[in-house]
């Protein structure tokens, strides 16, 4: 069972003189992990226009609470409220 939950691209500028490439992000939830026994969140992060050649991490409930609150407190810093 795979449920896709969002994606989308970063919001970075396409510009000729910057070396960033535009990326593509996704998140869905799992259950493809025999050794796990668990759902996972599944987060994959890949350059836009190269589909399956990102990289996948599958995240435990507890690592996905981590890395949300990495987020959240980015964007604290950054002014926004969360």
């Amino acid at each position: 069972m795979k449920k896709s939950i969002d994606f989308g691209l970063d919001d970075h500028p396409d510009h000729p003189s910057d070396e960033r490439t535009t990326s593509a992000w996704a998140v869905a939830i799992t259950d493809d992990c025999e050794a796990c026994d668990d759902l996972r969140v599944e987060v994959t992060i890949e350059e836009k226009g190269r589909p399956g050649e990102g990289v996948t991490a599958h995240l435990s409930t507890s690592s996905a609470k981590r890395l949300h609150a990495a987020l959240a407190s980015a964007l604290k810093d950054l002014g926004e409220k969360v």
